[in-house]
């Protein structure tokens, strides 16, 4: 993981139920039907879009032909755990993840997987967090807030970040189409999916902000992921101007929260063609943006998206380097 040059920050695998159910316990295993919620958005649009690969031997071809040498591999279908009201079961549900995800990447050693743990259960989710971490080798663990009943910056998950930061392993924010919670309005895909993930993750920003967590734990790393990165400047504007005026609102801060955002222990991703990434990279300097393929969503780039990257002549190349690897070891804990 030292050596390697380009790291695939945000990968993904298409968690199917058959292969979640084989590593989930009696008698949840048995449960009927899908064992998540399922979208009701056709985002394949028919089977037009997207790549069906499941096995680990395509993912490393796919790897060599992108040159990427590491790939970390979030879920799929599996962030929807935290819609469940089911604590028992969301717990048996990412214990089985877990299993199953540590297996995939016993494969080859250039996969590394991210964990799920139970939000709806924090002494459940600590538990996980360590075996996660400790006994499967898990590189962090990945949370999609969507349909939780609290916000990520309260108190109650302060046990779950504690415990990331103890093994030092980061908290990955990946936040699904779905959103903001009670929205109706959509009526395309198209629609849904420009406006879920990005505006959830401006709400777990300010959570996580305003809550106070970078405070209270100053050595946890924060990742947010797959919504680009040129909302980061307008978001530390936005609600540097509202928390001076509103203190008192937010009484564990010390400092402005566009200060926490840009000390060093939190990340972003880029969009391999984003527009905004050199003022971004002015704003926020180059050693927190990530490298990330989305691979093999339908909405990934490959087989351009590093070449995409290195293509670009409004990046420097030192720069570049840090996007494409540097970045993501300081995040993962593997310099």
């Amino acid at each position: 993981m030292q050596n390697a040059k380009i790291i695939d920050a945000d990968g993904h695998v298409l968690d199917r139920d058959t292969d979640i159910r084989a590593f989930m316990e009696e008698p949840y295993c048995r449960r009927q039907g899908s064992l998540l919620a399922r979208d009701k958005w056709d985002a394949s649009m028919y089977g037009k879009l997207g790549m069906n690969i499941t096995d680990v031997p395509t993912r490393l071809r796919d790897m060599d032909t992108e040159g990427i040498e590491v790939s970390v591999l979030f879920p799929t279908t599996g962030f929807a755990i935290t819609q469940s009201p089911e604590k028992d079961y969301a717990a048996a549900y990412c214990r089985g993840y877990n299993d199953w995800i540590a297996s995939v990447c016993k494969e080859s050693p250039r996969l590394k997987g991210i964990g799920l743990v139970p939000f709806q259960d924090v002494p459940a989710a600590v538990a996980e967090v360590n075996r996660a971490i400790t006994k499967l080798g898990l590189a962090g663990i990945a949370v999609a807030s969507f349909g939780m009943k609290e916000h990520l910056g309260t108190p109650i998950f302060w046990p779950i970040y504690e415990e990331l930061q103890r093994l030092n392993a980061p908290l990955l924010v990946h936040n699904s189409r779905q959103g903001p919670a009670g929205e109706i309005r959509f009526d395309t895909f198209l629609f849904a999916h420009t406006i879920g993930r990005p505006f959830e993750t401006l709400i777990d920003c300010a959570a996580l902000a305003y809550g106070g967590v970078p405070e209270k734990f100053p050595k946890l790393r924060i990742a947010f992921l797959e919504c680009g990165c040129g909302w980061v400047p307008y978001w530390m504007d936005r609600m540097d101007e509202e928390w001076e005026k509103r203190q008192s609102e937010a009484p564990l801060l010390k400092a402005k929260p566009s200060e926490y955002m840009t000390r060093g222990n939190w990340f972003y991703a880029a969009e391999p063609e984003e527009s905004t990434l050199p003022y971004v990279i002015d704003r926020i300097g180059d050693d927190k943006i990530l490298f990330a393929s989305d691979y093999p969503h339908w909405d990934g780039m490959f087989p351009y998206v590093v070449s995409t990257i290195h293509g670009r002549k409004d990046i420097s190349e030192e720069s570049k380097g840090k996007f494409l690897g540097e970045n993501a070891k300081k995040l993962y804990g593997w310099e």
